[in-house]
């Protein structure tokens, strides 16, 4: 049950970047969303959990082969047709789905290259939401928000001087706050990205692909 309970977790976090995939392979929106229900509610009905965190390496590679598998079977296609009758759907909030896709860029990238580059900028917005929670549960929200673009984009937006002014601080306790803020994200990522892999050995490389895959 719990090795089931994660697993949930981890499809209702990453479901957009299988949405994506499958959009941009041609799919239309109601096929996507079928698909995508399809796929990962036959994903939480095996039984071979175990097995599953064995043998998945990085979830995010493990996920994308196995929905590639389920594309390509027609008779597990059919079955996402007929889905909702005895089945539990995930509660995928799909009305968001297409106002974020309509987003995303045109151009050449492949299905795989978007599908990789959206698993990252989610995976970072969990990361962002989650330090944000713990900022704002300290009465520090505000700050947060003032501080943020300092974790992806060298200091913060309008400079150290201006920010500090905006806060009612010093320069230098900005830079302290900026400091610290980056090494609480930082902890959280490689606590989010642990929890996609099977070896924690895995954690730098997969950590150097997902930056990669944001600049793709």
């Amino acid at each position: 049950m719990a090795a089931r309970t994660a697993l949930a977790a981890l499809c209702d976090a990453y479901w957009y970047p299988l949405y994506a995939f499958i959009r941009r392979r041609g799919a239309t929106a109601e096929d996507a969303r079928d698909l995508t229900q399809g796929f990962l509610t036959s994903l939480l009905e095996r039984q071979d959990f175990a097995h599953l965190r064995r043998e998945r390496g990085r979830f995010r590679a493990f996920l994308l082969a196995s929905l590639k598998h389920f594309l390509a079977n027609d008779a597990a296609r059919q079955r996402t047709r007929k889905r909702g009758g005895g089945a539990v759907l995930l509660p995928l909030v799909f009305d968001t789905a297409e106002q974020r896709y309509a987003f995303e860029p045109i151009d050449a990238s492949t299905p795989e290259t978007l599908y990789e580059r959206r698993w990252a900028l989610t995976l970072i917005e969990r990361v962002l939401a989650q330090v944000r929670d713990e900022w704002a549960h300290a009465g520090r929200g505000d700050e947060f928000d003032a501080l943020k673009t300092s974790l992806l984009h060298g200091p913060p937006a309008g400079g150290y001087a201006a920010v500090a002014g905006r806060l009612r601080t010093t320069e230098g306790a900005v830079r302290v706050a900026v400091h610290r803020l980056r090494r609480t994200f930082q902890d959280r990522l490689r606590r989010h990205i642990a929890e996609t892999l099977a070896d924690p050995s895995d954690l730098d490389d997969e950590l150097r692909f997902l930056i990669r895959a944001i600049d793709l």
